[in-house]
């Protein structure tokens, strides 16, 4: 009943707010001969004052009298007829169709649709019944799935499903987690690998890092001809300034794929900077080198497999140590020097980090193509290069 009530009480509100233009009384103001009668009429009594003052004959006054008589007699007939129009207009304005589809048959128009579409007894649907039924509404199903999930952790397909609509929907810390999840419960595969390592690039701003190269790796131990994960290996080798590997990655990339594979562009604008980036080296500094002093031997990576997360974290922060000391007497090592940033950057020494870009900017200069690829490689970890001095 009060919704019933509530109709009503709008239907007639918006009756109102229709009717009143209709409604309302046109202005009528005096027309130019009405006008004109009363400015006759002031004259006839102005010649009367005149008269009886002596200013003019009898003869001139009758004269005056018959002139302006005439005039008036004249312009009263016009403002009369103007009269008659102005209510004649009055009457056609109060439009009585329009008054009537507004009162009568404009409300009957829309309870009767109403009725034919809508449904006045359903009870109010809270966030659960919607849930129970979210049709094709994306967030609802998502969130059906999430509260599906928090009831039920273990179950691996619901992760399977989250996990690259979170991804597809620019959510790549909970996408990381469903893969992570998924991984757990229904063990290692390609996709959920790749979804992984990409979730975690997204989450760190384009910067493919240990635990997403780890990923990527493990999905190409398991299919050699998974794209994604060659893709961003090889970005990896771009990013730890790695120049010559990148590109031979790249390249490989290019003539495995399809001419016609989605990410041929992307792969031929990396080959198109990479090639450009090494025909600018220096004269004197010569292309990337794999072999540049600082890269982990086969041996290092092997003990460190083996060790306890303290020992390998002290490992790292020796070789890192060590990859300073030799930058120190060779500075002419591109990679070398792009691997020290990302390191302190990765042990969270952004200060030590600041001072390698900055050593680094010695040797190559931030406007050259090796100093912007150190300049952009800082920036990822919110690294500011040293400001130009004068």
């Amino acid at each position: 009943m009060l919704f019933w009530i509530l109709v009503s009480c709008l239907t007639a509100l918006l009756a109102v707010a229709l009717l009143a233009p209709l409604l309302r009384r046109p202005a009528t103001a005096g027309g130019e001969h009405s006008h004109d009668v009363e400015v006759y009429r002031d004259q006839m009594a102005e010649v009367d004052r005149d008269a009886a003052a002596g200013l003019i004959s009898s003869e001139e006054a009758d004269y005056a009298r018959a002139e302006i008589g005439r005039r008036l007699l004249s312009s009263a007939d016009k403002a009369s007829k103007e009269t008659d129009g102005a209510q004649a207009a009055q009457r056609r304005s109060r439009h009585p169709l329009a008054q009537a589809f507004i009162i009568l048959i404009l409300p009957a128009i829309g309870i009767g649709l109403y009725l034919l579409t809508g449904n006045p007894g359903a009870p109010d649907a809270p966030l659960a019944a919607r849930l129970a039924n979210p049709g094709n509404d994306v967030s609802l199903l998502l969130a059906k799935a999430e509260n599906h999930l928090i009831q039920n952790p273990d179950d691996g397909a619901g992760w399977d499903l989250v996990a690259p609509i979170y991804l597809r929907n620019r959510r790549p810390g909970d996408a990381a987690n469903a893969y992570r999840q998924a991984i757990r419960i229904r063990g290692e595969s390609v996709e959920r690998l790749g979804g992984l390592g990409e979730a975690i690039v997204m989450s760190n701003q384009g910067l493919v890092n240990s635990e997403a190269t780890d990923a990527f790796r493990k999905a190409l131990s398991l299919d050699r001809n998974d794209a994604r994960s060659e893709f961003y290996l090889a970005y990896a080798l771009e990013q730890e300034g790695r120049s010559m590997e990148a590109l031979a990655a790249f390249q490989a990339l290019a003539k495995s794929s399809a001419p016609d594979a989605p990410w041929q562009p992307l792969v031929a604008q990396h080959i198109a900077n990479l090639q450009k980036g090494t025909s600018e080296a220096k004269p004197g500094q010569g292309p990337a080198n794999p072999d540049a002093p600082g890269n982990p031997t086969a041996a290092d990576i092997a003990a460190a497999q083996d060790m306890s997360a303290g020992d390998r974290q002290q490992m790292i922060q020796n070789m890192v140590a060590g990859l300073s000391e030799k930058l120190k007497a060779n500075p002419n090592n591109f990679e070398g020097w792009m691997r020290l940033v990302r390191s302190y950057a990765m042990l969270k020494q952004a200060d030590k980090a600041g001072e390698a870009l900055e050593s680094a900017l010695k040797t190559f200069p931030a406007d050259s193509q090796q100093g912007k690829q150190l300049v952009a490689l800082a920036a990822q970890f919110g690294i500011k290069a040293p400001e130009a001095k004068p």
